[in-house]
């Protein structure tokens, strides 16, 4: 005779609730935007269903609706273009560029959302890496400097959280030092600990017109085939002062969410990526799985494997979602 049947538990859709592990909220969530130059401009990232590229006005206009749908939370990036960027990103940490008018402007018309900004060169390179290129080598050292110029130019247009995505050694620290040396301690730090080479950015390179021009990111981006080396990075984070620690992707790469869940005391952020987005989105357009349901098991497979914070295309999806 069987004593112990689990499926008593499933029996009714109110036990199931009851006993439900992993509950998905607005409060989980992050909501990437595009910003461009130009004025009532909204166009949609074909790669991208659902999602556009907007000028400053008509991005306040999306946020106003994402905020009334109980959206809290947004990461901005920029869209550049091709004439103002050069080997050095200067335009980086010009005051008046796009992205800080982009910040203060949000910030002034919605004070109490959060923003996190992407501290990283590729927007602004006219190589489209990460960092400065010399002779065919990504430069690290040289490279901090733009990123605290950078961090300091967001965090003084608003930002709450820098996120520095570069993966070049030793960011954290600077960006942390020269952030405190400015007054601004209360500005967080999301770092993109274990930001993996990943053919899943696809879509995000071709809404930004970011791809690298020469090579690949592989001397700096992580192999995908490496997991210890991710709790180095961690480690390395933590020690330099990050608030939170990032894995990105996210789907291909749960088993790095719950390790560094598993090794750490700080948050978890898991960056659901453009390629996992648009998966869902053609595979959803050819009828080929039900898109709403694959969203809902993607996004709560990564808070499964122990995400706090979730970056996704799929925010306001979601929350239209829960007001259904």
């Amino acid at each position: 005779m069987m004593t112990r049947r689990p499926r008593r538990n499933r029996q009714s859709e109110v036990i199931r609730n009851m006993v439900e592990e992993t509950t998905l909220g607005l409060n989980d969530f992050i909501f990437p935007l595009f910003i461009i130059e130009g004025q009532n401009q909204k166009i949609e990232v074909a790669s991208m269903p659902g999602i556009s590229r907007f000028s400053v006005d008509t991005l306040l206009e999306e946020v106003n609706s994402c905020v009334e749908l109980g959206i809290k939370a947004f990461a901005p990036f920029p869209s550049i273009p091709e004439q103002l960027k050069d080997t050095n990103a200067n335009e980086s940490f010009n005051p008046d560029g796009l992205f800080p008018r982009a910040i203060r402007e949000i910030k002034k018309n919605f004070p109490d959302v959060v923003l996190m900004t992407d501290v990283a060169m590729d927007p602004y390179s006219s190589d489209g890496h990460d960092g400065i290129v010399r002779n065919g080598e990504i430069l690290n050292d040289e490279t901090l400097e733009v990123l605290g110029k950078m961090a300091l130019t967001q965090a003084q247009a608003g930002a709450d959280i820098v996120g520095p995505s570069d993966m070049m050694d030793g960011r954290v620290a600077h960006i942390r030092k020269v952030l405190d040396e400015n007054g601004y301690h209360k500005v967080g730090i999301m770092s993109y600990t274990a930001k993996y080479a990943s053919a899943f950015y696809g879509p995000f390179r071709d809404a930004l017109d970011s791809a690298p021009k020469m090579g690949d990111k592989k001397t700096y981006q992580m192999n995908p085939a490496n997991s210890r080396e991710a709790l180095l990075e961690a480690e390395l984070d933590t020690a330099e002062g990050a608030d939170y620690l990032m894995v990105k992707p996210a789907l291909a790469y749960l088993d790095i969410i719950k390790m560094l869940r598993d090794n750490s005391n700080l948050p978890i952020a898991a960056y659901n990526v453009s390629g996992e987005y648009a998966m869902v989105k053609a595979a959803a357009e050819k009828g080929w799985l039900d898109g709403e349901k694959a969203m809902l098991e993607s996004l709560l497979s990564i808070k499964r494997s122990g995400a706090d914070i979730i970056l996704s295309y799929f925010a306001k999806e979601f929350a239209q979602y829960l007001k259904k």
